[in-house]
């Protein structure tokens, strides 16, 4: 809260040296004779002259301009996390949707907060899977419902996963923050090692648009077999500089999710996954985190596709490529 009360104080100081200045530069009012008829000039009254009037434009323009984007700056900071984060509590359908061979868990974080999340245990009948198992860390939008359709065609070639809401969305308890999704994803990954007995070196970390973040921070904190990261953004600030150009929002954000900051202290293979039409997050971003990433890496390129529609433009060499990985890197970590 402080920085956009900051800022709508500087709105209203600046509003007031404009008004003050202003005031000043147009000189004293007319004085008015006998009769309601302006006094004639004297030199002790001199009209203003004319670059004082136009400074005195140029400044009230320039005030009202700046006290205009400071409070849409303010406005934005003060709803800063519903501009970022888009929970929807009810399921697109179901919970249980049909034909998906899901079981609902409940786990809790660090902090206390009751989390939701769909377990499959691929092609194995075990809890204690021996393939490799995607730790699935969704987008911003939506609830894991929204993901029935991807996660059906994981389940039908035989991927193991776990895909969970965080804080706030669907049937998770609490409200989203950067911090929160990060304890969520940690929270996560305990799960499936302590409930499930999954082994580290089984788990692939998957994280699709904001969800890379998450599952950059996992594999960051946890022992993995590989990092996925699809549809990925350099980092908030710099999102916000592209959809605002014009607003220095990014310079007050609270909300980082810096991608680019942390990727150089990866220690796992890392797939990148992008869709070269993508227009919410430009592929650049995304070049930008893979650029910085320390090797073993790969970038996956999928032609035509854009943000939300990798793994249905991709088809079957998107799941190709995403199990070939994980498979790789599973057997490298149990070796």
């Amino acid at each position: 809260m402080r920085v956009p009360l900051l800022i709508l104080a500087l709105t209203l100081t600046l509003a007031s040296a404009g008004v003050v200045f202003a005031a000043r530069s147009g000189g004293e009012p007319a004085r008015v004779g006998e009769g309601g008829v302006p006094a004639a000039d004297s030199e002790s009254s001199p009209r203003p002259s004319v670059l004082s009037v136009w400074l005195t434009r140029a400044v009230r323009v320039l005030v009202t301009a700046a006290v205009a984007v400071l409070l849409v700056c303010a406005l934005v900071l003060l709803f800063e996390h519903r501009f970022i984060f888009y929970p929807t509590r009810k399921p697109l359908v179901s919970w249980q949707p049909p034909g998906l061979d899901v079981e609902e868990c409940a786990f809790s974080t660090r902090d206390g907060v009751r989390l939701h999340g769909w377990w499959h245990s691929g092609a194995g009948t075990d809890d204690a899977v021996a393939g490799p198992v995607l730790l699935w860390c969704h987008g911003n939008a939506g609830n894991i419902t929204h993901r029935a359709d991807n996660a059906q065609m994981l389940a039908d070639r035989g991927l193991a996963f776990f895909l969970f809401d965080y804080r706030g969305y669907g049937k998770s308890e609490g409200a989203p923050s950067e911090y929160g999704l990060y304890l969520d994803g940690e929270a996560a990954y305990d799960y499936l090692t302590r409930e499930r007995g999954v082994e580290p070196h089984r788990i692939v970390c998957f994280g699709r648009s904001l969800g890379a973040a998450v599952a950059l921070h996992v594999a960051l904190r946890r022992k993995t077999a590989g990092l996925v990261m699809e549809s990925a953004f350099d980092s908030v600030p710099a999102m916000a500089v592209r959809m605002m150009p014009v607003l220095p929002v990014g310079l007050f954000l609270r909300t980082g999710f810096d991608n680019l900051a942390k990727i150089g202290r990866l220690e796992v293979p890392l797939l990148m996954i992008h869709g070269r039409q993508d227009r919410t997050v430009p592929i650049r971003h995304g070049r930008k985190v893979y650029d910085a990433a320390p090797e073993p890496k790969q970038l996956y390129v999928i032609e035509g596709a854009d943000h939300n529609d990798t793994y249905i433009v991709g088809a079957e060499p998107y799941f190709e490529t995403l199990q070939r990985f994980c498979s790789e890197h599973c057997a490298s970590g149990h070796e």
